[in-house]
């Protein structure tokens, strides 16, 4: 058995979880989510847990066994707390700047970048070099924060650029002087 796939979910009060078929529906104070469970692998809603069983011990089945799980686990996390990701802007004159919903960064290009927010993600300024994206899809939080980060990546040599908050940088050494 998967480790995780064996894990029960529990379901905290406040969530509803739905299963239509091979769909999951979960509903919950921050909004819903919906997902198309793999084929094969079966779920069971009793009294406030979910229990996720794989039909048997074949590879494909194994890996979908903890993946369900996980992203089950994830969708009401999702719906309770939301997820949320922080940047950094490191750099001289780099900087994020708030258009409404939108963002607009500096980047030492000639023009100001503009990110649009798409539909469930909400985008938080703290200061000049710092963010925060914010959703109830933990998949397409981090998507919309790789994005962002691929704008302007950071330099191994100066450190300049877009990076994960508490991200280690390798640094690399520059030319050797004479």
């Amino acid at each position: 058995m998967s480790r995780i796939g064996r894990l029960p979910i529990t379901v905290p009060s406040g969530v509803e979880v739905k299963l239509d078929g091979r769909e999951v529906t979960v509903k919950g104070s921050k909004g819903e989510l919906s997902r198309t469970i793999a084929q094969g692998i079966t779920l069971e809603i009793e009294d406030g847990t979910i229990t996720v069983n794989r039909p048997d011990d074949s590879r494909e089945a194994r890996s979908l066994h903890g993946l369900t799980r996980s992203l089950i686990n994830n969708m009401i996390i999702g719906v309770t707390e939301g997820f949320t990701k922080k940047l950094e802007i490191v750099g001289t004159g780099y900087r994020v700047q708030a258009k409404g919903s939108d963002l607009e960064f500096a980047l030492g290009y000639s023009h100001p970048v503009p990110v649009e927010a798409p539909d469930g993600i909400t985008f938080t300024v703290e200061g000049a070099n710092k963010l925060a994206v914010t959703g109830i899809d933990k998949q397409q939080v981090g998507e919309v924060a790789a994005n962002i980060r691929k704008l302007r990546r950071p330099d191994p040599y100066k450190g300049k650029g877009v990076r994960y908050e508490g991200e280690q940088l390798r640094r690399k050494a520059g030319k050797a002087g004479k």
